[in-house]
């Protein structure tokens, strides 16, 4: 599956997935505006054995089949732990 992906210029490390290039009608109007403005990054062949860096693929593929889109949320730390560079 082709999947289009896309970065939060507001949210740092939050990534779009979507079906479509560039059309974000899917995206629900309030969690649009909270994560944009967005930033292209590439297009992926998606498959269900293919691996990704935070997210697995076949949720991924779930998500773009049944809405759409899918949100890569940021990595979440514990308190008191420091993000890692």
């Amino acid at each position: 599956m082709q999947c289009f992906i896309y970065k939060s210029l507001k949210k740092e490390e939050l990534y779009l997935y979507l079906d479509k290039k560039d059309d974000f009608t899917e995206v629900p109007d309030t969690l649009f505006k909270s994560i944009s403005p967005m930033q292209y990054v590439m297009e992926l062949e998606l498959t269900a054995d293919r691996k990704l860096a935070r997210e697995n693929s076949e949720r991924v593929i779930e998500s773009l089949k049944a809405k759409g889109f899918f949100v890569q949320m940021p990595p979440t730390l514990l308190p008191g732990s420091e993000k890692i560079q």
